[in-house]
């Protein structure tokens, strides 16, 4: 026994023992991590040896670097490199419980903005988490404790350590060969990280987004005015005149956005301990001059928030990777505020949040927004503020002083937060029952949803009362989902119904209201999304948008496509919807196994739609595109500073209008 242990540590005592016992360590754990944290969809034997075997790779191959070092200190860095991938894999999993996606390193760029998320970050978090982190533990008491026991003179030959990383190169391509088979054009026809991180690895799909992140950023200096045409060509063929019946029904009324934050529509109408969580929104929703939408879905990624804003405003998708609010904050705009400005709107934004969360007080300026009310203009004490800014009912309150300060017609945004992940409210502001999933976010996020409720019910009262509700376009929309798929078994409870794949992507859907005033109302199951929001709106107010760059559709138009595309490439029509690459009868639920021609042009078309945004805004082509009678915002003319509370702007800022 003594010699074979002997045996053991002689081996792990050298630079490739101990090697070879962190690639195994950390390729056993990340195996384990992809099938109890994450959901990639395994759906054969090639799928999950895969999986098995694509930590492996990348970890031999980082690894590797180390054993160019001689002795102890090959060792080290052995460790250390171990520990980097292993941070990597973990702030993946924590990300993953909430977003159901991966972090990309436009996501990294954005760390001031996930720092504000710190209370969310931190509910997301579980004592167990610690034991991703136990082989490391291990690797360095070896070394402290002097269990093995390194040559300090030993070093394997520089020929031998490029042997071990090519080994680690051949077996990424193997990897690679074997995931073509499955599924091919991996690398070049995807919009989903899920499939790289599947086939590939966690690790390689870093390096991954690496590449591409680095290709986009070089995407606006190669960019010409040639590049705009296709995008022209393309909104052109498939614009969708507006409805005679409703075109200009809305002109010179205000326009008033209610952001309705991670509302997901099943909400509407929905029971729990036998009442009605969100009572006002239900009646607003059956309003009789209140045209609401069904059928209606979110189609952020992993911008959230601001993907919902930038297709709100300027009716294009954000990007695959990160937030374009953060990294396109400079690019040229054509969005609703400068439009309607240039037609005598004054436009504000109110968010309880500092204006630079997600780039914002740069962003509204390209976009053309004359004023932003942000935290600095609240009262920010510590009782009415969450983890993401000032409550929805002070936020409310306290905005009537700025709203009564714009100039009539106005395009005001009021961007709401508490109903938020984690969801915390306390006892004496909940005025209902948390559910009874035994999911916390879950259950808590009925009640915030109830304040969130409450707090719209109370300033819509205030714009009745103030004369503004019959003068002014209503619009409530939901930005995102508020739980995600993650919350899987205690979505099967809330909804009374198994949640798979399918029931998933139907739950994406959100409210969209528009409450026109003279306007009959109604329940509309036209389907859509938030990319068509602009031109519905624009229409309502007059505005032809033939002439802008905007993919989204007009949903009270004869002519509307009704389908939606998803940001990974997924999308929902009334008749089919594509959901994981698998095909489902829409009205039944029932796979379809049989590709036909219909859906390969849908699916083309959505591949399409989606390439021609990213092409935008990666390349800025908007500054090579101004539509007849437009004039393009000029930034510098706007200033977002609080002074001593004043709500004014530069003299010069009104130049949109």
């Amino acid at each position: 026994m003594n010699e074979w242990k002997e045996k053991v540590l002689g081996f792990l005592s050298k630079n490739y023992g101990f090697f070879i016992l962190a690639v195994i360590l950390f390729w056993l754990k990340t195996y384990i991590a992809y099938q109890t944290e994450f959901n990639l969809g395994i759906e054969n034997a090639m799928q999950q040896f895969l999986l098995l075997i694509n930590p492996l790779s990348s970890a031999v191959f980082f690894m590797g670097l180390a054993l160019f070092a001689k002795g102890r200190r090959s060792f080290i860095w052995i460790i250390i490199i171990d520990l980097l991938l292993t941070i990597v894999l973990f702030a993946n999993m924590v990300y993953y419980r909430f977003f159901s996606d991966f972090i990309t390193l436009p996501n990294i760029k954005e760390a001031s903005s996930l720092g504000e998320q710190s209370g969310s970050i931190g509910a997301l978090m579980n004592w167990t988490d610690a034991l991703y982190f136990l082989d490391i533990v291990f690797l360095i008491g070896l070394l402290v404790f002097r269990v093995v026991k390194p040559n300090k003179e030993a070093r394997i030959r520089a020929r031998k350590t490029v042997g071990v990383l090519t080994l680690g190169v051949a077996m990424f391509f193997a990897n690679l060969g074997l995931a073509e088979i499955d599924r091919p054009e991996l690398l070049t026809r995807t919009f989903d990280r899920t499939y790289i991180v599947k086939y590939l690895g966690m690790t390689n799909f870093q390096l991954y987004d690496a590449v591409k992140s680095t290709q986009n950023s070089t995407q606006r200096a190669l960019a010409d005015s040639s590049d705009v045409n296709e995008v022209l060509n393309y909104t052109k063929s498939n614009y969708a005149a507006p409805n005679p019946a409703y075109f200009g029904k809305a002109k010179g009324k205000n326009v008033i956005y209610i952001h309705l934050e991670s509302y997901q529509q099943f909400l509407i109408n929905y029971k729990l301990h036998g009442e009605e969580v969100t009572p006002f929104i239900n009646s607003f929703f059956k309003d009789k001059n209140t045209l609401s939408f069904t059928n209606f879905f979110h189609q952020t990624g992993q911008g959230k928030t601001s993907d919902a804003e930038m297709m709100l405003e300027n009716s294009l998708f954000g990007l695959p990777q990160g937030s374009a609010f953060s990294t396109k904050g400079k690019n040229t705009y054509q969005s609703a505020p400068a439009i309607l400005g240039q037609q005598g709107y004054d436009s504000a934004v109110f968010h309880g949040n500092y204006k630079s969360f997600w780039n914002r007080d740069e962003i509204y300026k390209q976009f053309g927004y004359n004023h932003f009310f942000d935290a600095s203009y609240y009262d920010m004490n510590e009782k009415d503020v969450s983890n993401y800014g000032l409550k929805d009912k002070p936020f409310f309150k306290e905005s009537e002083k700025y709203i009564e300060s714009l100039q009539q017609p106005f395009y005001a945004k009021f961007i709401t937060l508490t109903n938020h992940f984690p969801y915390p409210i306390s006892e004496e502001e909940a005025t209902i029952k948390p559910a009874e999933t035994g999911d916390a976010s879950v259950d808590s996020y009925f009640q915030t949803a109830r304040y969130l409720d409450e707090s719209v019910r109370s300033f819509v009262q205030y714009l009745k009362d103030s004369g503004l509700y019959e003068n002014s376009v209503i619009v409530m929309y939901g930005d995102h989902y508020g739980i995600s798929d993650n919350h899987a078994q205690a979505m099967s409870k809330v909804l009374g119904k198994d949640y798979d794949a399918y029931q998933n992507a139907q739950a994406q859907r959100v409210p969209f209201m528009v409450r026109v005033p003279g306007v009959e109302g109604g329940i509309k199951d036209t389907y859509g999304g938030e990319i068509d929001i602009l031109p519905t709106i624009l229409h309502l107010l007059g505005t032809d948008t033939k002439s802008y760059v905007q993919l989204g559709n007009d949903l009270l138009s004869k002519d509307a496509k009704q389908v939606v595309p998803f940001r990974n490439g997924d999308f929902i029509t009334p008749a089919y919807s594509m959901i994981g690459g698998k095909f489902y009868n829409q009205k039944t639920g029932e796979e379809i196994t049989t590709e036909t021609d219909a859906m390969k042009a849908t699916k083309d078309n959505v591949a399409k739609e989606l390439e021609l945004s990213d092409e935008v805004l990666q390349g800025d082509l908007l500054r090579f595109y101004t539509p007849e009678g437009f004039k393009e915002t000029d930034p510098s003319k706007y200033n977002y500073n609080n002074k001593d509370k004043t709500t004014s702007t530069d003299e010069s800022s009104t130049d949109t209008k």
